[in-house]
């Protein structure tokens, strides 16, 4: 069986997430959760293709691993065989578009969709954002940095934003806060900050984190 949690109403969909699991765990099964930075395909072949060794079976919890283009591809190629398993396969993932859960109803999820109304989404302003960055504001920086993450803005678009910031105050000569050198330091890692991190597993989103509260 699959479940899929999934839409951008975070708390909701966090709040029935956390009574499945307590749901299952009363029950007799091996419980494994598998995060994006722990995901192996080696190992999910072994969930699917396999039994429990301590029970008759297991219920394998991935969490956000849809934020990783390579390993969506992964499991969308391998639904069939994953819905086959004697085992149970759940997924927590934020907004997915149309083609993906369709391809989840076609092999029979059980899905939970959790979407906010329209009018009482609430949308980010990424140029709070960059004026934190040229204020050298490491404390409003963080804040609006933290506030796009829960509202689950996509983090090349604060790339994208915060390379312009500092490309524009180059152009212009607005050096009151940072230096020349260190704007252009600054456009030069921001560019390749998460591929990299990827590239190598790491979490990007704390790695960008990081990055942000180190520079400034």
């Amino acid at each position: 069986m699959i479940y899929l949690f999934a839409g951008d109403d975070a708390k909701t969909k966090r709040k029935t997430y956390e009574d499945f699991i307590d749901s299952i765990s009363k029950k007799e099964a091996d419980i494994f959760f598998i995060g994006k930075n722990d995901f192996t395909p080696i190992q999910i072949e072994s969930f699917y293709s396999g039994n429990s060794l301590f029970s008759s079976k297991s219920f394998v919890f991935f969490e956000n691993i849809f934020e990783r283009q390579e390993f969506e591809d992964f499991i969308l190629e391998k639904l069939d065989l994953i819905k086959d398993s004697s085992n149970d396969f759940v997924f927590l993932e934020g907004k997915l578009d149309k083609k993906t859960i369709d391809a989840f109803k076609k092999v029979r999820t059980e899905l939970s969709i959790f979407e906010l109304p329209k009018e009482k989404r609430e949308k980010f302003n990424s140029f709070l954002l960059a004026d934190a960055f040229a204020d050298r504001d490491k404390l409003k920086l963080w804040i609006y940095f933290r506030q796009a993450m829960d509202l689950d803005v996509v983090m090349e678009e604060l790339v994208g934003i915060l390379f312009w910031k500092a490309k524009d105050m180059i152009l212009k000569n607005n050096f009151r806060k940072f230096k020349l050198e260190e704007l252009q330091k600054f456009c030069e890692k921001i560019s390749y900050l998460l591929p990299e991190a990827r590239k190598r597993g790491l979490d990007d989103e704390a790695v960008f984190e990081q990055f942000l509260l180190e520079f400034v």
